[in-house]
């Protein structure tokens, strides 16, 4: 309701709105104490105010910016409020986080004050209220962005050296000091507090008494020179402590005693505490971790069974490329960044599902080699395994198995270690964690929106609509999502500051159910993308990656950005030339239950044009016909998802209608291109009719250049998202073995038993189109081999021949010896 209301509330604001100026007058009682987000009146406290010239004088003073403005979620970021300075007591100063957690602030020399993040289970945006009255009240608010530990800036971690090496520590040969550095700015204090924390889940697993802490253990050393370096050669840790397997080091200032919480710090990667173990680990690594890697093997086949639930993968790399609503990289097999795949060296590129699987948040993982095979651990250590945490976590976090990253390390990580690093027992792993194929996989639908504009829908039906006004690209009652798009005119810098009579996306924004609210636009003035969350614009200075309510945020080069919504739908928004590109994906679940200018996903082009009233134009409509379609479909004021932040935009789209009724498009058959623009269109077009249409309707090759590419990245995608058949997976013979690992359709595979076993069954199989084996797997039953078998064969046609060959030289001898003894 507060959404649908937002642009009428906005109405009256602008209507009460006083003079120009980004900061007007206010008394005592037009403050924003307490009302940060809210619209007024009298006074505006929401974020769009600034723009429009509409907010509280002290708006800055309690709607609080922050810098820097994210950090680890295991706490310890130094941050200060901007804008604001206090001279009151420095010693009052808490901050809050999430209603909940509370962290003591400071005042630095200049009035400026600082709060400390905290260590947190969860990562997004999290909510913070400053109080400057030692608690007393909270009337100032902010936004802190708990990230994954694997996504924070090197700089502010304390690093490893050679981490491969802490890991081992203990194992064979692996003895030598161990050595820890930093960054001596991110930590401005003289002597520094080396600490080792533990990290566990306890409690019955999958209830409400499974707990996830972090504890403090022991300190490494105290009150050590803040040089930036630290060796040491480990000891085993007293037995109280060897329960923890898994940990990081934090570093703080010696001025704070140890294991203080939320204090300035900084942070180690987590890994396996390998170093820290005991002796009995140190005399025999094998033994040790065997006999761990069997209990997480009876511990695994009590718990229940999550593979069950997880989606297929892609049944291609190309495919896992490109269904980015529902994967994304791995950033630890990443072919966009030299393919260093450390836990799959066979792989060249890995993606994990985006979204936990519902009921045990459990994560897929994906892995291909080279030639964009599926890689499976039924056939390579190195294959794709699924993960019972999902490594980014899953809302709401906090509980296990949904902490980002560490859930993960401890039902997957340090388990993977236990059996196939440290002990040869990498198959009982692998027999936990076997790879999906993709035999049920089923590539979401495409549509785009590029150019002039033009549509492709789900379906495959094109058209072009270039009105001007805000439209409905895509509304789906499955899942209450919903897509809108705004189409501008073009001012063209050929035109000394004219108008072309065609248009372009300018903006789009998304929401499912009751997600936040995401706006991304062209930026005013300086190109490239703008993101707006909640109708505030966002910055990606610091992260790039932002977990959000309802959906995941990422963002790359500043031109092209990916939503990734909880259903599985997902946005990719990107700037081609003078506008938008807007690319929609659909999981199949979505067939029958979509409309708008994007289409009726049904695998029918036939009704994609249907109005809102229900009733369908045919395919061979009229380009007037179909713009009138368009129209059709303009957004309401009261279901706008937009943000109107300046004068401009609020009389251009709010005050009038969704669509501009006075607009004069231009229309295909209206096109009459000069004949040396039409040469130079023919020779960059081709016979792509929409790159011709917009070079026309723009005068201008680069714009029409602009849509040749949207047009080929579209097909491209189509391309590798087409359906491909998988016949799964098939078995080797026991006492046998196969060769191939390819199981698409016209894969051959080959099988061989091994010495003194025969073959019974086919030889060879192949994945017909069907989805089946030409043949099942053969069997290897005890007997001669066919190597044995020829062997005694041909060795009897041997001694055969020899004894034959030896009869007929005794004859001979015997008649020699009969003519000689006969002589006179």
């Amino acid at each position: 309701m507060e959404l649908l209301l937002l642009p009428w509330a906005l109405l009256l604001l602008l209507a009460i709105a006083p003079g120009p100026g980004p900061w007007p007058a206010a008394d005592a009682q037009q403050s924003c104490s307490l009302r940060c987000g809210e619209l007024g009146p009298p006074c505006s406290c929401h974020p769009t105010c600034v723009r429009l010239g509409t907010c509280c004088s002290d708006m800055r003073n309690f709607c609080l910016e922050i810098q820097p403005y994210s950090g680890s979620m295991m706490g310890g970021k130094d941050f200060v409020v901007q804008h604001f300075t206090w001279s009151g007591p420095v010693d009052s100063v808490i901050c809050r986080f999430k209603e909940s957690v509370q962290t003591l602030g400071h005042v630095d020399s200049l009035g400026r004050v600082h709060c400390v993040s905290p260590l947190l289970y969860e990562t997004g945006r999290i909510p913070f209220t400053l109080s400057l009255d030692n608690g007393r009240s909270f009337p100032r608010s902010g936004t802190w962005l708990a990230v994954h530990p694997s996504k924070v800036s090197e700089t502010e971690k304390s690093q490893l050296v050679n981490e491969t090496h802490w890991q081992y520590y203990g194992t064979t040969d692996t003895r030598d000091a161990l050595s820890l550095t930093w960054n001596t700015s991110a930590l401005p204090t003289n002597q520094v507090t080396i600490e080792l924390w533990g990290y566990e889940e306890t409690g019955k697993p999958y209830s409400g008494e499974w707990i996830a802490k972090w504890s403090y253990l022991y300190p490494l050393a105290t009150n050590v020179p803040n040089s930036g370096s630290f060796t040491f050669t480990p000891n085993p840790a007293p037995q109280n402590y060897q329960r923890w397997e898994v940990g990081a080091l934090r570093i703080i200032s010696s001025e704070h005693y140890t294991g203080k919480k939320d204090v300035h710090a900084l942070w180690s990667n987590e890994h396996a505490l390998a170093w820290h173990l005991g002796d009995d680990f140190r005399a025999n690594s094998v033994a040790w971790a065997t006999n761990k890697c069997l209990a997480w093997e009876k511990l695994e086949d009590e718990l229940p069974n999550f593979l069950g639930e997880l989606p297929d993968c892609p049944c291609t790399l190309a495919q896992a490329r490109a269904d980015s609503g529902r994967f994304h990289t791995d950033y630890g097999c990443d072919i966009e960044h030299g393919s260093v795949c450390t836990y799959h060296p066979g792989a060249v590129h890995c993606v994990r599902s985006v979204q936990a699987s519902p009921q045990y948040a459990a994560g897929q993982q994906c892995c291909y080699t080279a030639d964009g095979t599926q890689l499976l651990t039924a056939d390579s250590t190195s294959g794709s395994t699924p993960d019972r945490g999902h490594d980014w976590g899953s809302p709401p976090f906090r509980a296990p198995p949904r902490v980002p990253g560490l859930s993960h390390w401890l039902y997957d990580v340090i388990s993977f270690y236990y059996c196939c690093l440290w002990a040869p027992e990498c198959s009982r792993y692998m027999r936990l964690r076997r790879s999906s194929d993709c035999r049920t996989y089923r590539p979401p639908r495409l549509a785009s929106a590029f150019g002039d504009p033009h549509f492709i829908t789900f379906d495959g039906a094109k058209f072009t609509f270039n009105g001007r006004g805000e439209y409905v690209l895509l509304e789906s009652g499955l899942t209450d999502l919903r897509v809108q798009g705004r189409a501008e005119p073009r001012t063209t810098p050929e035109a000394a500051g004219m108008q072309d009579r065609g248009t372009g996306l300018t903006a789009v924004a998304v929401q499912e159910g009751n997600s936040d609210v995401v706006e991304v636009r062209l930026a005013p003035r300086v190109g490239g993308l703008q993101v707006l969350l909640n109708q505030e614009v966002l910055t990606f200075a610091e992260q790039s990656w932002m977990d959000l309510k309802g959906m995941f945020l990422s963002m790359a080069a500043g031109d092209r950005t990916s939503i990734m919504l909880s259903s599985g739908a997902g946005l990719e928004v990107s700037v081609q030339g003078p506008f938008l590109s807007v690319t929609v994906l659909l999981p199949e679940k979505f067939l029958n239950h979509t409309q708008g200018l994007l289409g009726t996903l049904n695998d029918s082009p036939t009704d994609d044009f249907t109005l809102r009233s229900g009733k369908v134009l045919p395919p061979t409509a009229s380009s007037r016909e179909l713009f009138q379609f368009g129209v059709d479909w303009a957004v309401k004021n009261a279901s706008s998802l937009f943000t109107y932040d300046s004068r401009l935009l609020a009389n251009n789209f709010l005050y009038g209608p969704k669509h501009d009724p006075t607009f004069q498009p231009l229309f295909p058959e209206d096109i009459t291109p000069s004949p040396g623009q039409e040469t130079e269109a023919d020779k960059l077009c081709g016979d792509n009719h929409f790159c011709s249409f917009d070079v026309a309707a723009t005068g201008s090759l680069s714009v029409g250049n602009a849509t040749r590419v949207a047009h080929q990245l579209h097909q491209h995608r189509v391309q590798s998202l087409k359906p491909v058949v998988s016949c799964g997976w098939l078995a080797p013979p026991d006492n046998g073995l196969k060769e191939g690992s390819k199981y698409l359709m016209g894969s051959t595979v080959y099988f061989h038993c091994n010495n003194g076993y025969s073959l019974e069954g086919a030889e060879v199989s192949t994945c017909q189109a069907n989805g089946n084996w030409s043949y099942p797997t053969p069997a290897c039953q005890p007997g001669r081999s066919h190597t044995v078998l020829l062997s005694i064969i041909f060795g009897g046609l041997a001694l055969v021949v020899l004894v034959a060959l030896l009869y007929v030289l005794l004859q001979r001898r015997k008649r020699n010896t009969t003519s000689w003894t006969s002589q006179p």
